[in-house]
């Protein structure tokens, strides 16, 4: 019979950085549970040692299956960006977190961290980074073999983010702990152990972009200017859009990007997907995901084509539809989750008969906004308003059930 089960933080160098409760606690066990490198450090343990390596399902029944006091190792704190999460689902835990290293590496930079945006890239892609920590004047980095300082560095340096002064702080407590400074520029080719956080310290103040940037500030197919979603047109989709921070976006007929960006922008812990059949469209689209910091996946195509190559949607913005309307709406609504939303913007009103009739035979809940916006524009000493192409916003909901 399992006694108690506890979880307990450990630091890079091992036995040392435990406590002497922490360290009686582990001589008083039956079980200890670790990875193989922290288990390295109990070469003389009586028990019996369970192994965390691959998926932790195994680990967890095994852990319920054994008998006695079990002790669970795990890196710095085992709530931060750790197992403890996963494991206290499953069992109940008695939890003695150590220092975690993004603590530390604050400590070593003699920084202080509250206001600190904390992201993890251990075992995750670092596609949306650029989001993230637009406008962060602090950023902690968990890196893994895959995301290192050098490829952050790359990534960073791609969207334009010379503001950051980065601190690279590795093998933390460990008998070869090393802290550095550098430039981005420099943190490209230098050479790191494998243990490591990064921390990114803004020396300016960066660009950040409101909701609804200006038409004229977006790259775009020239001499043929007028292709891009106006601003106001716009915002008014992103509203009906109901994009949230996890939000999986796709924009159709993406051209410069202007909706996938804008929309990018709110769902930074989601992702935007877009396709453009007009390749010059998509360059374009590309320089503006670097100009205004907004990561998404853009690829040439014509929809319905290659949205296979999508995940299931929470909201979708179509510019236009290509002639197709009937199929690639029947595509979308098929693929749209419990909730999502369709917004499709409309310049004629044979398209928007066709746009609702169509929606309404998908099951799907329609709502119309007509948009009739003007400009000021200066007239000698006057003004005058000079109006946009009128526009419907035609929203279609999944509802939930």
């Amino acid at each position: 019979m399992t006694t108690s089960i506890k979880l307990i933080g450990i630091g890079d160098s091992g036995v040392d950085s435990l406590s002497t409760e922490k360290k009686q606690f582990i001589e008083d066990s039956d079980v200890l549970v670790a990875g193989e490198r922290v288990l390295a450090f109990f070469d003389t343990y009586n028990g019996k040692k369970i192994v965390i390596k691959g998926g932790l399902k195994k680990v967890v029944a095994d852990i319920l299956a054994s008998q006695g006091n079990i002790v669970i190792l795990a890196s710095g704190d085992p709530l931060f960006y750790g197992i403890g999460n996963y494991l206290a689902s499953k069992m109940t835990l008695e939890v003695y977190p150590h220092l975690s290293s993004v603590q530390l590496a604050f400590a070593r930079h003699q920084l202080s961290w509250q206001d600190a945006k904390v992201v993890s890239l251990h075992g995750r892609s670092i596609k949306g980074l650029a989001q993230k920590i637009n406008g962060e004047k602090k950023v902690a980095l968990l890196t893994d073999d895959i995301n290192t300082p050098n490829a952050i560095a790359d990534y960073l340096l791609d969207f334009g983010f010379h503001e950051y002064r980065a601190f690279v702080a590795e093998n933390l407590e460990g008998a070869d702990e090393r802290c550095r400074h550098f430039s981005l520029e420099d943190m490209r080719t230098a050479e790191f152990s494998p243990l490591n956080v990064v921390i990114l310290h803004a020396t300016e103040a960066p660009k950040v972009w409101p909701l609804g940037i200006e038409d004229e500030e977006f790259s775009q197919r020239k001499p043929d200017k007028g292709l891009i979603t106006k601003k106001e047109i716009r915002v008014l989709s992103i509203q009906q859009l109901n994009v949230k921070e996890d939000s999986i976006v796709w924009d159709i007929g993406t051209c410069t990007g202007s909706m996938g960006i804008e929309a990018g922008r709110i769902a930074k812990n989601g992702a935007v997907y877009a396709i453009e059949k007009n390749e010059p469209d998509l360059a374009n689209c590309l320089e503006n995901q670097r100009k205004f910091r907004v990561d998404m996946t853009a690829i040439h195509g014509k929809a319905p084509e290659r949205l296979d190559e999508f995940p299931n949607p929470d909201a979708v913005f179509l510019g236009g539809t290509g002639g197709n309307m009937k199929d690639l709406l029947a595509t979308i609504a098929g693929r749209l989750n419990e909730g999502g939303r369709i917004v499709l913007n409309a310049a004629t009103i044979e398209n928007l008969a066709k746009a609702v009739e169509t929606f309404k035979e998908l099951g799907l809940t329609v709502s119309i906004i007509q948009a009739q916006i003007s400009r000021s524009k200066p007239i000698l000493n006057m003004t005058r308003f000079v109006p946009l192409n009128p526009i419907y916003i035609i929203t279609a909901v999944r509802e939930e059930i």
